[in-house]
């Protein structure tokens, strides 16, 4: 199985790769928000409370399905062969074999306790089914993700997301209320499914090499304890809301979460995805190591600030203009909260990666440990003392922990966080003040909402070019180059 080696391989390879997924995300994002958009106008809170704390359940449940044999495979040093694809795809099917068992049984005890209906109970099964079919892309992807071939992995993703919005979003509106994820759940994971094996194929095989499955389990274990932990700190703690707090106000939380971390999922998560596997094979190159390390800090925030400068003021007023969106303005202070909370962590992700990455996998777990107690701490404080605001006023504290989590990155290479970002952080905050004075002086129609949101931008990509001009010139360059 031929795999790319060389230094230069590896950096087109994860250039062409960030340039394939963040188009890609940018597409699906665009889509996806705008059907959340319209999904958030013909549907209630409860409604997307209920499909939060569902989802969150089967999220519960999965992550008992893969012991971190995926992410073994995508970190190995050494190429890979039939046998660790074998090895990892049959252990991780046993395993979601009886995940899927155990939630079918325990499925109406679920629905009982948070009193669903028969089409609550109806998209708790089908989300478990949806889940077995998504176990069944591992290998396909790992190929892929293993190889930086991320180009390939952008029509199957396209795909599913199309189809799932497209039938949430024409069920909403003829009324069809939680069902309509039901069926768009269905619709994703079916076309995911058959897409990924086109674009990727592998023949399904069965089998256990002892001594593979031993090497992968040395990192996959704490890999996954660092992963279970990430499910108790965020997923579980939501089921436990469930039952805390009415599903209207889950709602909130979830409609909050979702639009505060628009940038995350426009930018970060296509970057993260290539850096784990582009770190990966930089490992036994620590000076290497380091200039990628703030290459993608730098990129981040660069990208990520002004998203979230811009989603921070012009969030609130959108919500009281648009006609029957204003049932979600108690959920702006969460928002608030959760835009600053997520601009700072998605600079924090990249550097556990590149902890994971180069196998201090138990260092991370160190940090998820603190992250999850800390979460359960304050959150539960917080929810009692200040209700679902809490949620969301506790991450942002949780996020303070940036500064230990660069103290240990640079133990295993050598960068600079605060040099990597103090240009982006500065435009930011130049585009923060042009904001505040703009709008106490003029209106707040959509028209000076739009105008004032574009000089926004405009000064704070004059302020980014004026300080680091030499580095953004480099960047284009080697897009230029790739595109060669």
């Amino acid at each position: 199985m031929q795999e790319i080696v060389t230094i230069d391989a590896i950096k087109k390879k994860s250039l062409s790769g960030v340039i394939a997924l963040t188009s890609r995300t940018f597409v699906l994002q665009l889509i996806a928000f705008s059907a959340t958009f319209l999904l958030t106008i013909f549907l209630s809170p409860a409604i997307f409370g209920i499909f939060y704390v569902v989802s969150a359940v089967i999220s519960f449940l999965g992550y008992f399905s893969d012991i971190g044999l995926a992410a073994a495979l995508i970190q190995k040093k050494e190429a890979l062969n039939e046998d660790d694809l074998r090895t990892t795809f049959t252990i991780q099917q046993v395993l979601v074999g009886l995940v899927v068992i155990l939630a079918f049984i325990v499925a109406p005890y679920i629905g009982t306790f948070y009193h669903l209906d028969s089409s609550g109970l109806l998209l708790l099964r089908v989300l478990i089914v949806s889940f077995f079919l998504s176990s069944l892309k591992t290998i396909p992807s790992v190929l892929l993700e293993r190889n930086l071939e991320f180009q390939k992995l952008v029509l199957p993703q396209i795909f599913e997301t199309l189809g799932f919005y497209i039938v949430a979003v024409v069920l909403a509106w003829k009324g069809f209320g939680v069902t309509s994820f039901t069926w768009a759940v269905m619709t994703r994971g079916i076309v995911g499914l058959v897409a990924i094996y086109v674009v990727s194929p592998w023949k399904i095989s069965f089998g256990i090499s002892k001594s593979v499955a031993y090497r992968l389990l040395r990192f996959g274990l704490p890999f996954q304890v660092n992963s279970f932990l990430a499910l108790i700190k965020d997923d579980l703690l939501t089921v436990v809301l469930g039952k805390m707090l009415p599903f209207a106000q889950v709602g909130y939380i979830g409609w909050a979460k979702k639009w505060a971390e628009i940038p995350l999922r426009l930018i970060m998560d296509s970057i993260v995805r290539v850096t784990f596997p582009a770190f990966s094979r930089l490992q036994h190159d620590k000076e290497l190591l380091g200039k990628a390390i703030e290459k993608t800090l730098f990129g981040l925030s660069l990208t990520i600030f002004p998203i979230s400068v811009g989603l921070l003021y012009y969030v609130g007023p959108l919500v009281r203009l648009i006609p029957r969106y204003e049932k979600w303005e108690p959920a702006l202070m969460s928002f608030y909260l959760f835009a600053i909370a997520s601009a700072v962590a998605s600079l924090s992700t990249p550097l556990t990666n590149a902890l994971n990455a180069v196998g201090k996998i138990k260092t991370t777990l160190y940090l998820m440990v603190l992250w999850t107690t800390s979460t359960w701490i304050l959150t539960l404080f917080l929810v009692h003392l200040i209700g679902f605001n809490g949620v969301s006023l506790s991450l942002l504290l949780i996020t303070s922990t940036i500064i230990l989590v660069v103290h240990l990155a640079k133990r295993i290479s050598s960068f600079s966080f605060f040099i990597s970002i103090r240009v982006p952080f500065l435009g930011a905050v130049t585009q923060a003040i042009a904001y505040s004075l703009i709008q106490s002086i003029f209106p707040a129609g959509i028209v000076w909402l739009i105008l004032s949101a574009s000089l926004g931008v405009i000064l704070y990509m004059c302020t980014v070019w004026a300080f680091e001009r030499n580095r953004i010139v480099q960047l284009l360059r080697q897009f230029s180059l790739w595109k060669r």
